[in-house]
């Protein structure tokens, strides 16, 4: 339980970092992904909804099964989530000048 409270914290702090301090730099050098960074924002709302469910989930001692269920579909959206990314912005991030701190861009990961 603490490891998953801990990647759940750090997964949050990462699309958070993302939406307010990297998304924002893309657009401005790369104006024609304001799409793409659109849904990728859609899915960091989506995860964080399957995360305070799966949390809810937990305090309330739901059995091993539903809690696999809430694990299984928090798998799916990420799977999902980060081929997407890789394969949407993987060139861009490898050239983006990026004057800020790592740690508040892309969060304790």
């Amino acid at each position: 339980m603490l490891f998953c409270h801990g990647f759940c914290t750090a997964l949050t702090a990462h699309h958070e970092g993302e939406d307010r301090a990297l998304f924002p730099a893309i657009v401005e050098q790369h104006p024609e992904l304001r799409e793409t960074l659109h849904y990728l924002q859609q899915d960091h709302s989506m995860i964080a909804h399957l995360l305070a469910d799966l949390q809810a989930a937990v305090a309330r001692a739901a059995p091993p099964a539903g809690l696999d269920r809430h694990l299984e579909g928090v798998a799916a959206i990420m799977e999902s989530h980060f081929r997407y990314e890789e394969r949407q912005l993987l060139t861009v991030l490898e050239s983006l000048a990026l004057n800020a701190d790592p740690h508040a861009v892309l969060g304790p990961l």
